[in-house]
C-alpha cells in the first residue's frame, strides 16, 4: 500500500466523495484541511494531490490556498472546482466573478484529447457533467491548455501535461457526472501511476493498527445503538484490543420492535463481547417530555447518551476512551469534516466530541466511511449478512420519526406501523433493493370514517429511498398496488392511524429522515 493520494479539503460538502472514488479505484487516500496541508504534505509523501471544491471565493480576502510546495514537488495535481480556481490563481492565472453561473447538469465539449478523458470521450464530442460554481477562471496560467469548454465555463477543463497538472470546473466525484469515477481513476492510475492494490481488507488492518496505537493499554467503552455502524465498530475494536473493550447498549425507549433483544443476542451469544444492557427509557422520555423542536430533541438525546456513558464508565471502574460509530455523512451534515468552512445542515447526537467534564477521548474508526463501505467492512469482519444488510437506523431512534412531542402512545403506534411497512417490503422481495425505509408519525390528526363511525386520528407517512452513500437520495418508486396494500394494513391493524401518505421528496432538497 505504498501508493497514496492526498486530498486537500477546501470545505466542499462532497469532498469525501472524492476519497470514495479514489478508494473505489483501489488507491489509499486521506483528506486534510487546507490549513493543515502544509505540515502533513511532506511526511505523507503522496504520489499525487487532489484539490477539492469549496464555498469560498478565490477573489475574496484571505480565501483558502493550497501549499505552494504541492506545485513544486514534481507530482501530479488535480484541481476540482475551487481547486481549479486556486490552482490557476497560485500559478499565475486569473479568477473572476461571473454572471454566467452554472448549477446542475451541463454539457462540456472536449476540445482536444487528454489523459483525463482517455477511454471516455474523444476530442470534438460532448460529455455530461455536474457544475456548481459562481466564479470562473478568466485566464489560465502559462503552460496550460484548454481541453474542454462549457457554456458557462470557457475553461471547463485545462491541462499542463508537462507538469501533470489538471483542473476541471465541474465535479467528477458526484454521481451526476456519469463518467466522473472513470475520470478520477484515469488520474490515479494513468496519470499518477498508482497500482490500485488497496482494499477494505487493507483498511481493516490500517484501522486496527491506528486503534492499537491510539488506545495503548487503555480501556474503551463502546456505545451500541443497535445499528450496523456501532456494531461494526464494536467487532473491529474487539479484534484490535480484545478485553480492553466494554460495550454498553443503552435502550432509549425509542428502538424498533424487538431490536434490543437482537443486539443483546448478537454480542453476548454470538461474539461473547462484554455487554452492559442499560434500560434508560424512562430517563430519555422524561427529558423529552414536551419538547418538539428537532434540534433540541437531538441535543437532549446526545447529552443524555453522554450522561449514561459517563455513569456506566464509572460503574466499570473508569474508561479512557469512548468509541462511536460516527460516519462521514453524519459529520459533513453536522460540522466541517476537517475543520474547513463547510456549512452545518443538522446536528447529530454522536458528532462533535465529548464535554470537557468527561475525561475520555473519542475513538471513531468509521469517521471517513460511507454506509455501504461500512457494510463491506462488516462482511470483511464476518458479521452475519442479515445484520450487515439492515437498513440504516438513526442514533436518536424513533424520536426523529415523530415530528413534535414524543409520548409512549405515539411510540407504540409508530412501532406497529413500521413493522407492517417493513413486512410488506420483505414480502414483496424489495428489502435489499431499498437503501432505507421507515414510517413517520405526523403531528397531524385527520377526520376519517371506519364502518359507521367517525374517527379523528394520526397521519402516517411512509418513506423509502435509494442511495449509495447517504449524501444524496431518490425516493423509491413503489407501485400504487404496493402502497395501497401497505396503507390498508396499517389503517386496519394500527389503532390511532386513519390516513397514510407516501413521501416522494429526494435529498436534496429534503433530508432522508424527517428531523
Amino acid at each position: 500500500m505504498s501508493d497514496r493520494i492526498l486530498i486537500i479539503d477546501f470545505g466542499s460538502q462532497v469532498t469525501q466523495l472524492i476519497a470514495r472514488r479514489v478508494r473505489e479505484s483501489g488507491v489509499y487516500c486521506e483528506i486534510v484541511p487546507f490549513n493543515k496541508a502544509e505540515e502533513v504534505f511532506t511526511d505523507f509523501a503522496p504520489k499525487a494531490v487532489i484539490l477539492s471544491g469549496g464555498p469560498a471565493s478565490v477573489t475574496g480576502i484571505e480565501s483558502p490556498r493550497a501549499p505552494q510546495a504541492v506545485f513544486e514537488a514534481g507530482i501530479p495535481v488535480l484541481g476540482i472546482c475551487y481547486g481549479q480556481q486556486t490552482m490557476c490563481e497560485q500559478l499565475g492565472g486569473k479568477v473572476e466573478t461571473s454572471d454566467h453561473h452554472e448549477f446542475g447538469h451541463a454539457k462540456i465539449t472536449i476540445t482536444q484529447d487528454c489523459p483525463l478523458f482517455d477511454g471516455i470521450v474523444a476530442a470534438g464530442s460532448e460529455e455530461s457533467v455536474w457544475m456548481s460554481h459562481g466564479d470562473r477562471v478568466g485566464a489560465i496560467p502559462a503552460g496550460f491548455e484548454v481541453v474542454a469548454t462549457s457554456e458557462g465555463a470557457p475553461y471547463a477543463a485545462i491541462a499542463d501535461e508537462s507538469r501533470h497538472f489538471y483542473a476541471v470546473q465541474f465535479h467528477p466525484e458526484v454521481v451526476h457526472t456519469p463518467n466522473g469515477t472513470k475520470m478520477i481513476s484515469n488520474f490515479t492510475h494513468k496519470i499518477a501511476g498508482c497500482s490500485g492494490d488497496w482494499t477494505m481488507a487493507a483498511f481493516r488492518e490500517v484501522e486496527i493498527a491506528k486503534v492499537r496505537a491510539q488506545v495503548g493499554d487503555g480501556k474503551v467503552i463502546c456505545g451500541l445503538s443497535g445499528g450496523v455502524d456501532s456494531s461494526v465498530v464494536a467487532v473491529l475494536l474487539h479484534e484490535a484490543i480484545g478485553d480492553q473493550l466494554q460495550c454498553v447498549f443503552v435502550d432509549t425507549g425509542m428502538m424498533r420492535t424487538g431490536e434490543a433483544d437482537q443486539v443483546v443476542g448478537l454480542f453476548r451469544d454470538h461474539y461473547n463481547i462484554p455487554l452492559i444492557h442499560r434500560d434508560a427509557s424512562e430517563l430519555f422520555l422524561g427529558k423529552l417530555d414536551g419538547v418538539s423542536d428537532p434540534e433540541k430533541k437531538r441535543k437532549i438525546i446526545g447529552g443524555t447518551f453522554i450522561d449514561v456513558f459517563e455513569e456506566e464508565a464509572k460503574n466499570i471502574g473508569g474508561a479512557d476512551f469512548l468509541a462511536q460509530g460516527t460516519l462521514y455523512p453524519d459529520v459533513i451534515e453536522s460540522v466541517s469534516f476537517t475543520g474547513g468552512p463547510s456549512v452545518t445542515i443538522k446536528s447529530h447526537h454522536n458528532v462533535g466530541g465529548l464535554p470537557d467534564r468527561m475525561n475520555m477521548k473519542l475513538v471513531e474508526p468509521l469517521r471517513e466511511l460511507f454506509k455501504d463501505e461500512v457494510r463491506v467492512l462488516g462482511r470483511e469482519l464476518g458479521l452475519p449478512e442479515d445484520f450487515v444488510g439492515r437498513h440504516p437506523f438513526p442514533g436518536p431512534g424513533l424520536a426523529i420519526r415523530i415530528p413534535g412531542e414524543i409520548t409512549d402512545e405515539k411510540l407504540d403506534i409508530l412501532r406497529k406501523a413500521d413493522v407492517i411497512f417493513l413486512d410488506e417490503i420483505r414480502k414483496a422481495g424489495l428489502y435489499d433493493d431499498i437503501w432505507q425505509a421507515f414510517a413517520v408519525l405526523l403531528p397531524v390528526r385527520t377526520v376519517g370514517v371506519m364502518g359507521d363511525s367517525r374517527t379523528y386520528e394520526f397521519v402516517c407517512a411512509l418513506r423509502a429511498v435509494n442511495s449509495t452513500d447517504g449524501m444524496t437520495a431518490n425516493y423509491y418508486p413503489f407501485t400504487h398496488e404496493f402502497l395501497g396494500r401497505a396503507s390498508t394494513r396499517i389503517i386496519n391493524e394500527v389503532r390511532g392511524i386513519n390516513r397514510v401518505v407516501y413521501d416522494v421528496t429526494s435529498k436534496p432538497p429534503g433530508t432522508i429522515e424527517w428531523e
